[in-house]
């Protein structure tokens, strides 16, 4: 996706038509810092991302925007993109289908003891009994699951790193919803587009 100016109309490639507005059919001029530019898409490989918490869904992308209903589903790579993922069955290590998610990395690359840590002590803690398939539905009854299996991994690495714990609210706040946000954005821009041929930025905030 592709915008002719840097708020405004956008559309799925630039031609002639872009040169008149969608909206009001007079015509556009562009200078240098009006190129077209690309937005960028949110979604990653998440298996090529090493020591992240990932976002997804079984229905695909285009369903992790913020007002989409679907239940989402998140997990934990470590530094060869192996996704630990607790379901149903207990805790999965996927090396396929988490391939368009929204990644969060959470240990720097050049860390390279700490990525050694993450990786053992993943390994390790997926093995808990807590996090047996039969504890499951108990897990859900509490609003844990699949989120909460990654969070208490994350508050135990952070512990190990001399840092503090952070509750589900402040895990969201601060790593999730800007992310999702954007990804909602994204969304909304790429079904306008394939609907009207179109989408008209309100804001320059809306890039």
């Amino acid at each position: 996706m592709t915008s002719p100016v840097d708020y405004g109309p956008y559309s799925q490639r630039i031609h002639d038509s872009a040169r008149q507005c969608p909206i009001c059919l007079q015509s556009l001029t562009f200078g240098l810092i009006d190129a077209p530019v690309a937005l960028t898409c949110p979604f990653t490989n998440g298996h090529t991302v090493s020591c992240a918490f990932l976002i997804g869904s079984i229905h695909g992308p285009s369903h992790l925007g913020e007002w989409d209903d679907t239940e989402i589903h998140v997990g934990l790579s470590n530094s060869e993109g192996l996704v630990y993922n607790y379901t149903l069955s207990g805790v999965r290590r996927d090396d396929h289908g988490w391939e368009q998610c929204v990644c969060i990395q959470l240990c720097p690359p050049g860390r390279h003891e700490l990525r050694e840590l993450w990786d053992r002590e993943l390994e390790q803690f997926s093995t808990s009994p807590e996090w047996v398939s039969e504890r499951f539905d108990e897990e859900r009854e509490f609003g844990s699951c699949c989120y909460g299996f990654a969070l208490t991994f994350i508050n135990h690495m952070r512990s190990l790193d001399g840092k503090v714990s952070l509750s589900r609210d402040e895990f969201t706040g601060s790593h999730i919803l800007p992310r999702m946000k954007t990804v909602s954005l994204y969304i909304n821009i790429y079904h306008a587009i394939l609907q009207h041929g179109f989408y008209i930025a309100n804001t320059p905030h809306e890039m």
